[in-house]
């Protein structure tokens, strides 16, 4: 199937460039020469507004760039400001890795200056479907992340308790 994919992509490729070529032909040996006395004439003439135009577009567009990328972030040194970043995250956390894993950091807490986390009526039902998914002895964390990719909240639900039986 993908040879055939591959054959047709290139009898289109050759078509578009049996039909492109002429046209293009004719714009670099016909008009190109034209059209570069006529800005080459006009640049020659008064160089310096072009100059300055050509500057002030390239410190513009620099600006811009980095004004973008600032205001992406937000007050977190560790923010990599991403475009769009998922809106939660869902980690399934088994009996050994609750048991060996470190404390959560202080990231999720009040300390950051986020908002505790308020989901109203809908916080029973999200939290008995987690709990559906939660391994036994084990726990399953939701992460709401904010536009950039940081963690802006988070919903820590422990799965079905199981007893362990001693034997004798």
């Amino acid at each position: 199937m993908a040879a055939i994919d591959l054959i047709i992509l290139l009898l289109v490729l050759a078509s578009v460039a049996f039909l492109v070529l002429p046209y293009l032909k004719f714009f670099f040996f016909q008009l190109l020469p034209i059209i570069h006395r006529f800005v080459l004439d006009l640049i020659l003439d008064e160089p310096l507004p072009y100059v300055i135009g050509f500057v002030l577009a390239l410190v513009g567009l620099i600006l811009a760039v980095l004004i973008d990328i600032r205001l992406r972030k937000c007050g977190n040194p560790h923010c990599k400001g991403l475009r769009r970043a998922i809106e939660y995250d869902i980690q399934l956390e088994t009996e050994k890795c609750v048991k060996y894993s470190a404390p959560p950091p202080d990231a999720y807490g009040d300390n950051n200056g986020l908002t505790p986390l308020e989901l109203g009526q809908d916080r029973e039902e999200l939290e008995a479907e987690l709990k559906k998914m939660a391994p036994p002895n084990g726990r399953t964390v939701l992460i709401f992340r904010a536009p950039c990719g940081c963690p802006a909240g988070r919903l820590e639900v422990w799965g079905p308790k199981k007893i362990r039986r001693i034997k004798k």
